[in-house]
């Protein structure tokens, strides 16, 4: 079985609703340098607290921000 790889469409939700990453770096309380982490796809975790915020600010599902690849 082959192993793929989840993607973060932070990029595209945050084009979507005309947001910068640093708007929401504040609002959800995460540093710039962890977004774009998470947004070029180099985070190897993520606290579920700082997914249901990103979702929050972005009112969207989990399941529109990560996607298997």
């Amino acid at each position: 079985m082959e192993l793929r790889a989840v993607h973060c469409r932070l990029t595209e939700l945050l084009a979507e609703r005309k947001m910068t990453v640093v708007q929401l770096s504040e609002l959800v309380d995460v540093s710039v340098v962890n977004l774009s982490v998470l947004k070029n796809d180099r985070a190897r975790a993520i606290r579920f607290r700082t997914l249901v915020a990103i979702c929050q600010a972005l009112d969207c599902e989990i399941g529109e921000l990560l996607v298997l690849h």
